[in-house]
């Protein structure tokens, strides 16, 4: 890092401010559209938790993201050199070509000079940030269902471990495993106890999760693990549909949920997962219980194991699972939300 940035929410007031002092200096990747902007962009600001902030264009780059078309944050740093100025033009103007130090003495510059000028202004060198973008095209047309050697030479690439270093560094996967493959889709989706993370395919919900939960990095891990997909932001089918059934129970109009699930976990697990589904909101139930209905009346701790294994909160409702004495056991999402989750299910189930 170039300096050390401030803290997120003072980054994150800058940007809903438009705060000029940070221009040049503080940039903001935004996860749900993939692009890049000043903190001055007069673009619809995001959601908070749908924002990253970096104190380098190149650190933009190497995470994945595009520079904004509206505030084109490339311009101000190119103004200071014509010469990054013209090659960020052409770069633009030619975004299919496969750049060479060739081509950069064919224009009348010396490599070297360019090369030294774009690591200074950009902290990247315009090859560099040449092969990023044709990296980014070939992972287009690996999801589309192209072969590797096929998106290999779409994105412009000579070298085959060339290509699956730079899909790798930008999505920590072998070109060979993400070919013809349906990627995930991640969204945040808001409640009155806080935001969560949907994760989804076109048809199933893979996770649904709230956004401070310690183990969601690792949960997210293992569903990578567990689909052999790749998890990028994105709305679904799926996604849209647990929101508004979301919406619909926090008012108090839904019990039960509709949208598919896609569970993954052994057979017991999975077990133990329908039996808690089929607990009636508005009561709970003992992990005893929950074995005895699993057919494992012995098994206790490995059902209190399946229930914190769960992925997809509220609506395979670990939260209706209490201790033995009537006490509210360990939850993920935080204790309080779970007796908030029993209250709320109470009241509108009628219950006292």
């Amino acid at each position: 890092m170039l300096f050390d940035l401030p803290d997120h929410d003072t980054l994150y007031r800058a940007l809903l401010d438009r705060d000029p002092a940070y221009d040049g200096h503080v940039y903001v990747g935004v996860t749900s559209t993939g692009v890049f902007c000043r903190l001055t962009c007069p673009a619809r600001k995001p959601r908070l938790e749908n924002t990253r902030f970096f104190d380098s264009v190149a650190g933009c780059f190497e995470a994945g993201f595009r520079p904004c078309l509206r505030c084109r944050p490339l311009d101000p740093l190119g103004q200071r050199e014509p010469m990054v100025s013209a090659l960020l033009r052409h770069l633009e103007d030619e975004p299919e070509r496969i750049w060479s130090e060739d081509d950069l003495v064919r224009l009348g510059y010396d490599p070297s000079t360019v090369r030294r000028s774009f690591k200074r202004h950009l902290g990247l060198t315009f090859l560099d940030m040449a092969r990023l973008r044709r990296a980014g095209r070939g992972m287009d047309r690996l999801a589309a269902g192209a072969s590797v050697i096929d998106a290999q030479q779409e994105a412009g690439y000579a070298s085959g471990s060339g290509f699956r270093e730079a899909i790798a560094r930008l999505l920590g996967d072998c070109p060979t495993e993400l070919r013809g493959r349906e990627w995930l889709k991640a969204e945040w989706v808001e409640t009155p106890i806080g935001s969560m993370l949907a994760v989804a395919d076109a048809r199933s919900l893979h996770l649904l999760e709230f956004f401070d939960r310690a183990a969601l990095p690792n949960e997210l891990k293992r569903l990578r693990a567990a689909t052999r997909s790749t998890i990028a932001f994105g709305r679904t089918a799926a996604i849209e549909r647990i929101e508004a059934e979301l919406r619909e129970y926090f008012a108090g109009t839904r019990h039960t949920f509709e949208t598919p699930l896609a569970m993954h976990g052994s057979p017991f697990t999975r077990a133990v997962w329908d039996e808690l589904m089929a607990i009636p909101p508005g009561t709970t139930r003992s992990y005893s219980e929950i074995a005895a209905a699993a057919g494992r009346h012995t098994a206790v701790r490995a059902v209190a194991r399946a229930n914190g294994a769960n992925q997809i909160a509220i609506v395979i409702p670990c939260h209706r699972v209490i201790g033995a004495d009537g006490s509210l056991t360990g939850y993920g999402g935080g204790l309080w939300r779970k007796d908030w989750l029993l209250r709320h299910e109470r009241k509108f189930a009628g219950l006292p």
